[in-house]
């Protein structure tokens, strides 16, 4: 993947080129581009897709030390990178806690559309059992590194404490890996997830989602049937208060949606992305 020098660091991501519609597609936390292989490959022949690693812990290379992270930051990052590859019109995608709802409040100028799928929204934050496990953990000597090593196990990847509550279908063992081997091996990446984790502030998605009223682009909520850890009445919730906002339930999937039904997302990431604006809603 090439990199880009941020203000924050180098950040990796993938694009696939052309002169298609861009779309920017951020994962969650434990994960890296690659939780969207199996969407990209399906848009990639007519859409420009871009998908960043950010700083959730599977990153390569750690961020600045002198440098803050938080989740106000990374959302500032996203900013910045739309900017440096100077993209317009983009369809923003949120996946688990991509950062999008917030970016599409502070940060709404570059973009046209926005997605959510499965997403931390409201009081869901940190989400589920999963989500309070890595809170405590980084609030413990040592803890992040016990995490990894404990999710790296492939016995216990699918116990609902883990990667299980997020998919119905494992993940194959070599994705799940690349994900959780920054973690494991480089002090440096703990160091910035722990730093992420520490800074959260209960009460930011509860602000986003008042400033989500006044965003008057097209908005296309995407949430599992299934899902374990982000419950779907606050996916209906986020369409309501959405003036142009659409949702759509997809069956025997759970949060990460682009694991369990790559092809129904992708059709609907497409429909939604070539629809006038004048009738998108």
């Amino acid at each position: 993947m090439p990199e880009i020098e941020l203000t924050a660091g180098p950040v990796a991501y993938e694009d696939t080129g052309g002169p298609g519609p861009v779309v920017v597609l951020l994962h969650g936390l434990v994960h890296d581009a690659t939780a969207w292989r199996a969407v990209t490959a399906r848009l990639a022949p007519d859409h420009r897709v871009i998908a960043p690693t950010l700083p959730y812990g599977s990153h390569r290379i750690a961020l600045r030390p002198d440098v803050p992270l938080s989740p106000d930051s990374v959302v500032d990052l996203i900013a910045e990178l739309l900017d440096r590859l100077d993209l317009h019109d983009v369809t923003l995608v949120e996946s688990d806690c991509g950062r999008a709802q917030t970016v599409a409040v502070r940060h709404p100028d570059r973009l046209a559309r926005l997605v959510l799928i499965s997403c931390e929204a409201f009081d869901n934050y940190p989400p589920g059992v999963p989500g309070k496990l890595i809170a405590l953990a980084c609030r413990i000597p040592g803890g992040v590194s016990l995490l990894a090593r404990v999710l790296g196990l492939k016995a216990l990847r699918r116990l609902p404490v883990g990667f299980g509550a997020l998919t119905r279908r494992p993940v194959p063992d070599a994705v799940v890996d690349g994900w959780l081997r920054p973690l494991r091996t480089d002090p440096a990446v703990r160091h910035d997830f722990r730093r992420y984790n520490l800074a959260v502030r209960k009460d930011e998605l509860l602000r986003a989602a008042e400033g989500l009223r006044s965003f008057d682009r097209p908005a296309l909520v995407v949430w599992a049937a299934d899902d374990l850890m982000m419950p779907p009445a606050h996916g209906r919730r986020l369409a309501a208060l959405l003036p142009r906002g659409r949702y759509v339930e997809i069956a025997d999937a759970r949060t990460l949606i682009a694991e369990d039904q790559p092809e129904r997302l992708a059709a609907e990431l497409r429909a939604f992305v070539t629809e006038p604006p004048e009738t998108a809603s």
